[in-house]
């Protein structure tokens, strides 16, 4: 059975790691989540001046 030299595996392994890690921050920054700034300040506002004694 032939064995692969090891240059083929060292760039086997840059590849794999450079589509890794690609793949990753395409998944980390294509996601946006949706977020009224609006709503959440009128939120916190209105729930800061409500004193439950």
């Amino acid at each position: 059975m032939p064995q692969m030299a090891p240059i083929n595996w060292l760039s086997l392994f840059i590849i794999f790691s450079i589509t890794f890690m690609i793949f990753n921050m395409m998944n980390y920054y294509s996601y946006s989540p949706f977020m009224p700034k609006s709503n959440l300040m009128n939120k916190k506002k209105i729930n800061s001046l409500n004193w439950k004694w």
